[in-house]
């Protein structure tokens, strides 16, 4: 599932950790040779993070299931820092990335019901004159085709400076974000293809903005984090680098080959309403089974968030995938599909997976580059075994 991503070089980026997990070791962090289970049983998720820690080389694994008796295990493997060796949080908090997006997307469906955003009105009656560039007019995008991404907009993430290096620890504001991304011309004309854009979700959380004249934050806060008891999900303040709670540390490579780096503090403010949200593996798992279970939206818009449209093979996303409004569709090896989303952000990958009867999985490794190149199967894989076992 395709993310918040981080520039075009850094999609490419390719992560080797022989060198790095060699000094882990000569400074006392040995990796366990398998996962470390906090409660319950489940051979196929312990081997599976097992494989993501000792083959595909992520320093750290985590994962929560919820079965088909309601019953929540956790999970770990690896360690979470490659410095000190320190052993992985059970359920520790990382950054969610792209799940923000069904975040925004669940709000915008709440303003839907409230009759305060039609879905097929065009962003112009919200933003006004805002969205204009090459080929592209708000006057003929939908707030639909924003949460669907079919709207033709280019994603800002490719344009801006790599937030992994100068641009780490620089606040960047939302509409900086828009204005980068309509500097560049349209992807295609609205509702004629589908592509991954970041900037649809900006353009969600300005609309949040504008309508319920409250900030983004305080209004995902207020209308799914407390409303679902996300005890330990926030959406961080300005200038807020850091992640509050126990964690583990994340990692990318500047290039392919270098040791990891330590990239746990940054400035996600790039990420926004598509990417910025931090969370743990069991409060994903809450969210999207409260989500699906209508918790947090009326019949029809829990109905329109889950009406979905193929995604092309192209985007290399995986088979079978659909997009409904702000959250995805995949097929199981089992029969029937999960629903959520997934996300990338610089030094955590989070996929999340539940069904309508129940059954949830969050899987969360900290590295956002696959150190190998089966790593992002692998994970996908487990997610498919938690949920078919």
């Amino acid at each position: 599932m395709r993310r918040v991503r981080v520039s075009a070089s850094g999609r490419r980026r390719v992560i080797a950790m022989g060198a790095v997990m060699a000094a882990a070791l000569a400074v006392g962090g040995a990796l366990p040779s398998s996962a470390t289970r906090a409660d319950g049983s489940g051979d196929a998720v312990r081997e599976g993070l097992d494989r993501l820690v000792h083959e595909d080389r992520y320093p750290a694994a985590l994962a929560s299931t919820v079965g088909r008796d309601g019953r929540v295990h956790h999970f770990t493997a690896g360690v979470a820092d490659l410095r000190t060796g320190a052993k992985v949080p059970v359920d520790g908090q990382v950054r969610a990335g792209s799940n923000t997006k069904a975040f925004t997307a669940t709000v915008v469906l709440q303003l839907a019901g409230e009759g305060k955003v039609a879905l097929d009105a065009p962003i112009e009656r919200y933003l006004p004159g805002l969205v204009r560039g090459e080929g592209i007019d708000g006057r003929r995008i939908t707030v639909r085709q924003l949460l669907q991404h079919t709207s033709g907009l280019p994603d800002y993430t490719d344009f801006i400076p790599d937030p992994t290096g100068t641009a780490r620890h620089t606040y960047v504001r939302p509409r900086a974000l828009l204005d980068t991304a309509l500097a560049h011309k349209a992807v295609f004309a609205p509702g004629t293809s589908w592509a991954y854009s970041n900037t649809n979700y900006v353009l969600a959380g300005l609309l949040i903005e504008k309508v319920t004249g409250r900030p983004l934050a305080e209004q995902l806060t207020r209308r799914v984090i407390d409303r679902t008891g996300l005890r330990h999900t926030y959406f961080p303040g300005v200038g807020d680098e850091g992640i509050r709670e126990a964690h583990p540390q994340g990692y990318f490579a500047a290039k392919p080959g270098r040791p990891l780096e330590n990239i746990t503090e940054l400035d996600p403010s790039w990420g926004w309403a598509a990417g910025q949200v931090i969370s743990t593996p069991s409060d994903l798992n809450r969210f999207f089974t409260a989500l699906l279970d209508g918790e947090l939206l009326e019949p029809a818009q829990l109905a329109q968030m889950r009406t979905t449209v193929k995604v092309p093979e192209s985007a290399g996303i995986g088979p079978g995938v659909r997009y409904g409004l702000g959250v995805t569709s995949a097929p199981l090896s089992c029969g029937g599909r999960s629903w959520g989303h997934g996300g990338d952000i610089p030094g955590y990958a989070t996929r999340t997976g539940v069904t309508d009867d129940g059954r949830a999985v969050t899987v969360a490794v900290t590295a956002d580059g696959p150190p190998t190149e089966q790593g992002p199967g692998d994970v996908l894989a487990l997610l498919d075994a938690a949920l078919c076992t």
